[in-house]
């Protein structure tokens, strides 16, 4: 597919009243601030929904006379200076959480965090799923508390995927082109205007690449992008065209180009990182490069520049199963490696000693086995996984037991505000201390969330569950016709759903120890659970199967059959193309978010902690967060936290599905 290098824009000219509209477009604050989104809505409300809510497309496109016959709306004119009010405060405020804690640190810190993507808005299509939505809910959440905190990953033209379904239910994917003109991203620029540049090696080469930033708040997110002239391989060209597509080759490429690229941009951009998080094991190569850059600057040896850089690496992993590793083989180590190591002054077994983990019957360089030989804390992100972690990583301290191997446990967590409802938010707002936007973490605050009366609570939920039914049926309906569907059946999407019915969500990633058609082991009871005259139920799935994934894709297939079925289609639908605007109708309207993977596969998960914040409750195996997260007054535990050998798996399944149906028909 040929892509554009470069992309020309004719837009509207700003009146001068409303001249700060593009600052508000360019700086992703917005996508946490329901003011501002209800603005740009206000502005031109179906522009906004065609756009997908992107305000630097839509004021590329909207009408001249609209934005001039704002600027003469007194309404109007109050709402923007309102909120570019509340921006300006925010983006000067001095008295934030780090402010308090560690603003004597003389100079600040720099904390640079790498990670293979970032969700911060669906609007940006950077992201696949939990790893980048955790990774853009970081980014808010440093802002929020001010915390000298820079992002880097890659801009990828065609994003992830997008997801549509077949005539028979089976996945296909599409990859349009992402126009970064027409993004919150700028370039990066010298004083002479001419674009910053960055080179990586490549074998007998050096590969480029721009650096695109997308302003967070107060957090900037700086981008790599390689689709430029300087790249004359068009393989080259392409390493930043898909986020976790092609071959290994191509994946070590671009690990390279965000690990040594990523040090090698903020040096450019003169940005000077004290301290290095690793999201995953993908960008550990940034360790090595901080290790030749101190060499050089010091006239250190390898190990002494290894031992003082080390101490200021973070590296997180998500990982719960051996096969999840990232691992490369050593001919691709040597191919991309070989030139590089004199600049380390290391051997090629000395290099590979750094990722070296024995497979049984042959080796391979695992990243997260360099990212952690080369970090001073390493951890994982739940409790339940820091133990899984601890067994997983326990070969390379053979002389330590188990639970003295050095990995900790932080468990995830989420960005409140870019996923509470505004309804949730205002009830939160007149029954509860208003520092539970700013300082979400103080328990004297939620421990008078009953406070907040009962009839208004299932009032806000019950709207919720109603815009969220409205939202499926439209979708569905705009589904059915893309898929040239019988006017009977589109029509029938109007049918779909009850509004006053209790309303489950299962939305997530469809890879298969997640178990997404764990429900339909037992179809007859199934059916008569759904078709309760007193209790009915329903069910909205949402999610995606990596193009590779044919067992998951398989689980889509079933369910969407499932959902044709004259007695379940009233009450199963399936969300094409999941992503955060369709995340956000899932878990402010659902009423029991359903999780069950076999445990212990699931490192976190954090989708049930939003449908909290928004009054639903959760339904769960005891894995991730729900582990520990797990009280009955919040929900419900399916099972005791067992754990079954792979041989059980057909056991295990039996066993759970129907603890699952007992908790549905006569607890929930």
């Amino acid at each position: 597919m040929v892509r554009p290098i470069a992309t020309i824009s004719v837009v509207p000219n700003l009146p001068a009243p409303l001249e700060r509209f593009e600052e508000l477009a360019y700086n992703l604050r917005w996508a946490w601030n329901s003011e501002a989104i209800a603005l740009f809505r206000r502005l031109d409300r179906d522009l906004w929904e065609e756009t997908g809510h992107n305000p630097v497309l839509m004021l590329g496109i909207i009408e001249q006379t609209r934005l001039e016959a704002a600027c003469e709306d007194p309404a109007f004119m109050a709402h923007y200076n309102r909120v570019i009010a509340e921006f300006d405060a925010y983006m000067t405020h001095k008295g934030t959480w780090y402010d308090h804690h560690y603003g004597h640190l003389e100079p600040a810190p720099t904390i640079a965090y790498f990670s293979m993507e970032f969700g911060i808005t669906e609007s940006l299509q950077n992201y696949s799923g939990g790893l980048g939505v955790l990774s853009g809910d970081h980014l808010k959440s440093a802002s929020d508390l001010g915390i000298p905190l820079i992002g880097v990953g890659l801009l990828y033209q065609e994003g992830y995927f997008r997801q549509y379904l077949n005539a028979d239910g089976y996945q296909q994917e599409s990859y349009p082109i992402n126009d970064y003109a027409n993004l919150p991203v700028s370039l990066q620029r010298n004083p002479d205007g001419s674009p910053i540049k960055i080179g990586v090696p490549m074998p007998g080469r050096s590969l480029y690449a721009v650096i695109w930033k997308a302003q967070v708040g107060r957090v900037p997110l700086y981008l790599l992008d390689s689709n430029i002239p300087d790249n004359q391989l068009a393989e080259d060209r392409d390493l930043t065209d898909r986020l976790y597509g092609g071959d290994r080759r191509k994946r070590i490429r671009q690990e390279i180009l965000m690990g040594i690229g990523g040090i090698r941009a903020l040096e450019a951009l003169g940005h000077h990182p004290d301290i290095c998080h690793m999201n995953e094991g993908h960008s550990a190569f940034l360790a090595l490069e901080r290790i030749r850059m101190y060499m050089n600057a010091h006239d250190v040896s390898f190990e002494q520049a290894k031992e003082i850089t080390s101490a200021s690496n973070i590296f997180t992993t998500h990982t719960p199963v051996p096969a999840g590793l990232e691992r490369f083989g050593f001919d691709l180590i040597d191919e991309h490696f070989t030139d590089y190591l004199p600049t380390l002054s290391l051997s090629r077994d000395g290099f590979i000693d750094l990722g070296r983990e024995n497979m049984g019957h042959y080796e391979l360089f695992s990243m997260p086995v360099l990212a952690f030989n080369l970090s001073a804390s390493v951890n994982g992100v739940a409790a339940l996984h820091g133990r899984v972690s601890r067994e997983l990583f326990h070969w390379m301290y053979p002389q330590l037991p188990t639970p003295e191997v050095p990995v900790s446990a932080i468990t995830n967590g989420i960005h409140i505000e870019s996923w509470i409802n505004d309804d949730m938010a205002q009830l939160f707002d007149r029954y509860l201390d208003p520092q539970w936007r700013t300082e979400p973490w103080r328990d004297d605050i939620w421990a008078n969330v009953d406070a907040v009366p009962d009839t208004e609570l299932w009032r806000s939920h019950e709207r919720r569950r109603e815009q969220l039914v409205a939202f499926a049926r439209e979708r569905l309906r705009t589904q059915l016709e893309h898929r040239g569907a019988p006017m009977h059946e589109i029509e029938a999407a109007e049918e779909v759903l009850d509004p006053e019915a209790l309303t489950i969500g299962f939305a997530r990633r469809f890879a298969t120890y997640k178990r997404a058609t764990l429900l339909f082991r037992d179809l007859e009871r199934l059916k008569r659970l759904l078709n309760d005259t007193d209790r009915p139920v329903q069910i909205l799935y949402a999610g995606k199967a990596h193009p590779h994934d044919t067992a998951g894709k398989e689980f889509i297939r079933q369910i969407t059959t499932m959902a044709r079925d004259p007695e379940l289609r009233h009450h199963i639908v399936f969300l094409e193309d999941y992503d955060m605007n369709i995340a956000r109708y899932l878990v402010h309207g659902v009423d029991v978010w359903l999780n069950n993977p076999r445990r212990p596969k699931e490192a976190s998960g954090t989708s049930g902690m939003k449908v909290i914040y928004n009054g639903g409750l959760n339904c769960s195996i005891l894995d991730g967060w729900w582990d520990e997260g797990y009280a009955p007054e919040v929900g419900w535990a399916i099972g005791n936290g067992e754990e079954y050998p792979e041989e059980q798996a057909d056991h295990q399944d039996y066993v759970e599905s129907q603890t699952l149906y007992n908790i549905l028909e006569y607890d929930i």
